[in-house]
């Protein structure tokens, strides 16, 4: 079965919880779990893999599934999750706990918390324009360029627009 018919089934069954394979054809099943939890949010969705990786375990959980179990889960601890499931409990493999730690320490990328307007004048730095240049292309006053140039500076943790600048092309922050 593949995403697509699983969503399909929901639709259909209204089951309490499912049991959602990540690794499948046409549609994948964090794909088929967040359509389905769009759709349903009272169906709970229990994603059981033979995959461990980080990456899968950080896609199934934002598309809304409750828990994140290896197909090595015993027969017991299947149905304690999905009881756990049905109550509104989240269980997570030892494996799936540790992969979402992992990713939660990790250092977060230069340049994640900037907002799409400082972007924007991060990216007419990199085109060497001035404050008074950005100011009338951007239709705002000089003083809020000042303003969002500092916080660049301060995010980036750059000492000069020309180190932002530098920073910027070298870690991809605008195009």
């Amino acid at each position: 079965m593949g995403g697509e018919e699983a969503v399909t089934k929901c639709e259909k069954l209204k089951p309490d919880v499912v049991l959602m394979d990540l690794v499948m054809p046409n549609m994948d099943g964090a794909q088929a779990t967040a359509i389905i939890r769009e759709r349903h949010p009272e169906i709970q969705v229990i994603a059981l893999t033979s995959f461990k990786e980080e990456d899968l375990v950080q896609r199934a959980i934002t598309a809304g599934a409750i828990g994140y179990l290896l197909k090595n889960v015993s027969a017991d601890e299947l149905a304690d999750a999905i009881r756990a499931a049905k109550a509104g409990k989240p269980t997570l493999s030892p494996e799936a706990a540790q992969a979402l730690m992992h990713a939660a320490m990790k250092p977060k990328a230069l340049g994640f918390d900037l907002t799409p307007r400082e972007l924007e004048v991060l990216a007419l730095l990199v085109e060497g324009l001035s404050n008074p240049d950005i100011a009338e292309h951007l239709v705002v006053s000089r003083s809020t360029v000042k303003f969002h140039v500092s916080s660049i500076l301060s995010k980036l943790g750059a000492s000069s627009r020309t180190e932002a600048v530098s920073l910027a092309l070298q870690h991809q922050l605008v195009k």
